[in-house]
Order: structure tokens, then sequence, then C-alpha cells
């Protein structure tokens, strides 16, 4: 049904950008969409999206807009909520496309609804920037393997990840056998933690117990049992903030001392609220890290916390990259059409964002940049060691 449902959303897109596609002259604004998931399960990546969203949009507005052939244009943004379902990103993607003729669109975050999201963009010739989303899939043509050609994202790709993760593991914590516990729903935590077994056991390493479970489970002990038993120096949970706190939890009290290794889907500070103490000193690997934030990041971080009162998580971070990857597409792209801002995206050789610096390569929608680890210490996460490309 699924499939059914997405093949429909995607052929009313290709229709609808035939008779809504186009600006008018008379135009006097930019039309950007944002997609977020302000609901369901993970409403804390969706909140930090639609404030960066708004504050980035407001900057821009402020300062006059953004110049594109010789014309000033202020940005008007349409934000839809995917509710953390496949289906419902992609009609919203759709609704963005043909109903408020968006020349962009940022988001959605998490890799399983940026996939069907991105099906719609790429059909319609719409920019689409994913701010979190981290499968390979997302950019990538799911007939041909060929990278989709209207359709970016802001943050590193999975095998980088999992490289990233596995190396940690064997260089620094100098474990020879690991566990890995993943959703095997999930197109991102599947991924992520195939990738993350490949390098660590191609680098000398042993994955004693590869376990999976099911979205929403909340009994983990089967599993952990089993963990257990087979002896790991570290356990891997390339699984959601929202979810880590209860598997950890379940492991002590198993009685599970193995330390714990993270993802990015780590990164937002619930993951400190709802995990206390039992988190404390694990690392995970992510897109920036507050304190070791150049000047330029410092302020975007400074104007945030005052506005929403915490410090950007790194869903917060990326998306107000998107933007200003967009920004930098929009006033380069010469005039205001899907096309010209598509190839003035591609072509960004440099861009200095709040995660760091970043380049795209014609051909690729994932941007060349590097991860940090972090370290849990109390509620924050503290800086540990960067990792290039």
């Amino acid at each position: 049904m699924k499939r059914t449902v997405i093949s429909i959303v995607l052929f009313t897109a290709v229709i609808g950008v035939v008779f809504a596609g186009c600006r008018k002259d008379g135009d006097s604004s930019i039309k950007v969409g944002v997609i977020a998931e302000l609901t369901g399960d993970i409403p804390a990546v969706g909140a930090s999206c639609r404030n960066a969203s708004e504050m980035a949009v407001k900057e821009i507005n402020d300062a006059g807009g953004i110049e594109i052939g010789g014309r000033k244009y202020k940005v008007e943004l349409f934000i839809e909520d995917s509710a953390s379902k496949p289906d419902q990103a992609a009609s919203s993607a759709q609704k963005l496309i043909t109903q408020k003729g968006v020349v962009a669109i940022v988001g959605p975050n998490s890799s399983s609804n940026a996939i069907p999201a991105s099906e719609i963009a790429e059909s319609a010739k719409v920019v689409l920037i994913t701010p979190w989303s981290t499968n390979p899939k997302t950019t990538l043509d799911a007939k041909t393997g060929a990278p989709k050609r209207y359709v970016f994202r802001a943050a590193f790709i999975d095998p980088f990840q999992g490289r990233v993760v596995a190396k940690f593991a064997l260089n620094t914590m100098k474990a020879k056998k690991a566990a890995v516990l993943y959703d095997v729903a999930s197109d991102y935590n599947k991924g992520i933690a195939e990738f993350f077994k490949n390098t660590f056991e191609e680098n000398g390493g042993q994955v004693v117990a590869f376990e999976s479970y099911t979205t929403n489970d909340k009994d983990f002990s089967a599993q952990l049992t089993k963990m257990k038993s087979a002896g790991p120096d570290v356990i891997f949970l390339p699984n959601y903030y929202n979810e880590v706190p209860l598997q950890v939890q379940q492991a002590h009290r198993l009685g599970i001392r193995t330390p714990f290794l993270g993802s990015d889907s780590w990164g937002s500070q619930d993951l400190t609220k709802l995990c206390g103490s039992d988190c404390e000193g694990y690392y995970f690997t992510t897109h920036y890290s507050p304190d070791s934030a150049a000047p330029a990041a410092k302020k975007f971080i400074q104007a945030y916390t005052v506005a929403y009162g915490k410090t950007p998580d790194d869903v917060a971070a990326l998306t107000y990259d998107s933007f200003g990857l967009l920004r930098q597409a929009l006033a380069g792209a010469g005039k205001l059409d899907r096309d010209s801002v598509r190839n003035a995206l591609a072509g960004i050789q440099g861009y200095e964002g709040v995660t760091g610096k970043m380049q795209f390569r014609e051909g690729s929608g994932d941007p060349i940049k590097s991860a940090v680890v972090v370290r849990i210490q109390g509620e924050k996460f503290v800086w540990f060691a960067d990792a290039q490309p």
C-alpha cells in the first residue's frame, strides 16, 4: 500500500509542476518549503529544524533579502509536518511543490522520511536539501543507483560515519569484540549498523553479536542477554535519542557494564534528560560540537540560545547550514528558477558553516566534510576528537 501511495504522489507532483512550478514575474518573494518531524516519535528533531529555519529566514529578511539578477527578494517560508511518517513526508513535498510553488525544500531530517520526499523532489526537478539524513539512498536513484540531480544534504553520509565509529572503537577504545543492537525497520539504523560491522571486521575486530528489533519495541532483554553472553568490549547503538536511554537502562539492570557507543542520532539534549547518569562517559559521532565551534558558528549558537533557551543541537546547526547553502546558491544563480538554483548549489566549492567546511562535486549531492566525536559529561556533549574524510 505504501508503494502505491508514493507512486500516486509522484505522478501528482510531476503533473502539478507543469501548472504550478513556474514563477510569475510579479512575485516579490522566494518561496521555500520546510518538512520537519514536528509530531511523531522524534518531535525534538522537528522542533530544532523549525526553530533554525525560522531563525535563518528572519536573518535573511532582516538584512533586506537576497539579491538575484539585480533585484532583492525576501524569503517566504512554508512549514509542513511529516509526523515522522514516510507517506506524509512524500505528501508534504508534493504539497509544497504543486500548491505552494516553492523553489526549494529543506528537510525532511530522518532518512526514512527524506528518502520518499527526495523521490518527489527529484521527479519534479525541485531542489531538496535534507539537513540530517545520512543514508546514501537519499541522494541516489532507487532504480539506477546514479546520483539524483536535485537532491542534496548538509550532513555526512553513513559509510563515512560507520568507518569513523568503528575505527574509534578499535583505535581509541581498544575494542577487539563489538556487539550491535539496531532497528531493522529503519533505513538509517540498519544502514549504519552494517557499515560499522563491515569496517570493524575489515580492520581486525570481531562483531560477536548483531541483534535487531523493530520500531516502537520497548523490551530489549532477549537481545541484550545474548549480547552479554557474547562478551563484547563495546556495544554500538545506532539508534534514536528516545530509544537509547531505555536500551542502556535495561542493559544496566541486566548487569551489563560494557561501554556503549553511538551515532549522530544520539545528538538531542533530550538524550541526557531521559538517560541521566546511565549514559555518563559514553561517546558518539556527530556533526559539530558547540564547545569547539569556529567564531562564525558561535554567533549562531549564541543567537539560537537567546531565542530558544537551549544550545542548538546538530539538527538545528545542520538546518541553519542548509539555509546557508541555499542562500549562497540563490545569490549565485543569476535568475530565480529551479534549474539555475540547482546548478549553483551543485557548483559550491566552499561553504563555511556552523558544522564546518563543506563543498560539493558535480555529480553528487553529498558534501565533503568532517565529523566529530563527543563525550557525554553530565548534561553536556563535550568535544573529544575530529574525524576527517
